[in-house]
């Protein structure tokens, strides 16, 4: 989880996977019901509702994000601004904006931030603003849903780097940390998601032909993580 720390009076906490992958909760602030927005493009939009648990007024500001590796709009957010008053219930829609019929799964962010009344301390101002970050997942019309996507991925060493492949229609997320077999030796993956059609490569410490497989944490769909999964490794 990583907090960013705006100077002068406000503080704005970036919320991203509990253990691995979920969202985390805070005793106050807007509440999501849920970790992980699933869209899922037959619907042609998703909704999440958000609760206000503050004891007085918030102003409720919803936005999708794009991840570096695809910043093509696909999804808006409306209402995009809504105030919400202490203890109240607000419903927000993603509407699909698709330029094409989907083929794969896409990943997104979508951020709730939430600016409650200013209350004055002392004579200063002070204000803190709560911001839910929370992975958005876009599932084509007509693609089998998969429970276990990491299944899919092709790993291998390949002189002085670990590989891994998802040839597969599906977004899968998993721990940066994999652990090479039977060495016992940690790499660290450059991200925490692997999108269809895509290779990630890590750095070896060393150059070797002994690892046989690859200890693996990955997530559900909805971000849970299910432990450790073992896959196969070709050695080139």
């Amino acid at each position: 989880m990583n907090f960013l720390l705006k100077r002068g009076f406000s503080l704005s906490a970036s919320l991203c996977l509990s253990c691995l992958f979920c969202g985390l909760t805070l005793a106050a602030g807007m509440q999501p019901e849920t970790t992980v927005v699933i869209f899922y493009e037959e619907n042609g939009e998703a909704s999440i509702n958000l609760k206000n648990t503050d004891a007085g007024p918030t102003l409720l500001h919803s936005k999708v994000e794009h991840i570096p590796e695809d910043t093509e709009l696909s999804v808006i957010v409306t209402p995009p601004i809504m105030r919400v008053d202490a203890g109240e219930t607000q419903l927000i829609r993603l509407i699909g904006a698709f330029k094409e019929p989907l083929k794969t799964q896409r990943l997104k962010r979508v951020t709730f931030e939430g600016i409650p009344q200013k209350k004055s301390a002392g004579g200063a101002t002070v204000g803190i603003n709560i911001r839910h970050n929370l992975p958005l997942i876009i599932h084509p019309k007509g693609l089998r849903r998969h429970p276990s996507p990491w299944e899919l991925l092709k790993w291998k060493v390949d002189g002085e780097n670990l590989a891994v492949q998802n040839d597969s229609p599906y977004v899968v997320r998993l721990s940066e940390r994999v652990q090479l077999n039977p060495l016992d030796t940690p790499v660290s993956l450059p991200r925490t998601y692997i999108l269809p059609g895509e290779t990630l490569t890590a750095p070896l410490k060393e150059v070797t032909s002994a690892v046989t497989s690859v200890t693996i944490q990955p997530a559900t769909l909805y971000g849970f993580a299910i432990g450790n999964f073992d896959a196969p490794v070709v050695t080139q």
